[in-house]
């Protein structure tokens, strides 16, 4: 038998969309013949003719009111992929509670609101989530607290998601190791990636997720770890 047609990309809305994954998504998304619809603190630097929206994630209301007018805009949306993080490597007692909170924040409920937002949109299209954890969803680290609870939560959320939705629409959880990025900028020494660090390039990482966003109905990738070869900690 034939192999079954992939799915057109279609419309994709990517939270952090202005640098980083996000910003490889986005690109990967347009070489796929999609239309990438960028969410960001600061979408200035998003190319010109693209959809974008400065929003806040922790800010529920603001992300509600941006999902909405996109999606109203294209005439509804396809998938979300939510790859909007941050955190400040720290110990528990050295980073104070706004900080701690904020990481959280970002990496889960701004993950939650934009995917309760577009949830309608999806399940009409029959769409797809695509969450990003990280490596420390799967295993803990010193320092990285905040960080390692929110990607663990992350995980757990689309997991549960995933068995809530079954039938209306996709959900897949991407599980990158560090990539070469600006996400280590402004750390101290101790907490950036030394100089034979095995980072992924993000424009990889990116077309695995058109990978998975091209599946055909019915088949699901529910769960992509992405890893360096050499990158010691897997498994």
């Amino acid at each position: 038998m034939p192999a079954t047609p992939l799915r057109p990309v279609g419309r994709v809305l990517v939270t952090g969309g202005a640098s980083g994954l996000g910003a490889a998504v986005a690109d990967a998304v347009v070489e796929a013949g999609g239309t990438p619809v960028v969410l960001d603190l600061d979408t200035g630097g998003v190319a010109s003719g693209v959809l974008a929206r400065d929003v806040d994630v922790t800010d529920r209301p603001a992300v509600e009111r941006a999902v909405i007018e996109v999606a109203e805009e294209l005439g509804g949306l396809d998938a979300v992929v939510t790859a909007a993080g941050i955190d400040r490597p720290a110990k528990l007692e050295e980073l104070s509670g706004e900080e701690w909170e904020r990481i959280v924040a970002v990496n889960l409920f701004g993950t939650v609101s934009t995917v309760r937002a577009a949830l309608p949109y999806l399940e009409a299209s029959h769409g797809r989530v695509v969450t990003v954890a990280s490596s420390l969803a799967l295993r803990p680290l010193s320092d990285a607290t905040a960080y390692s609870a929110s990607k663990f939560a992350v995980l757990g959320f689309s997991r549960a998601l995933a068995a809530e939705t079954r039938g209306r629409l996709g959900v897949t959880t991407l599980i990158p190791a560090g990539m070469r990025t600006k996400f280590f900028d402004g750390r101290t020494e101790q907490y950036k990636p030394g100089p034979d660090a095995q980072l992924n390039d993000p424009a990889d990482v990116a077309r695995s997720v058109v990978f998975v966003l091209q599946q055909p109905q019915g088949v699901e990738v529910r769960e992509l770890a992405i890893f360096p070869e050499e990158e010691p900690s897997w498994p």
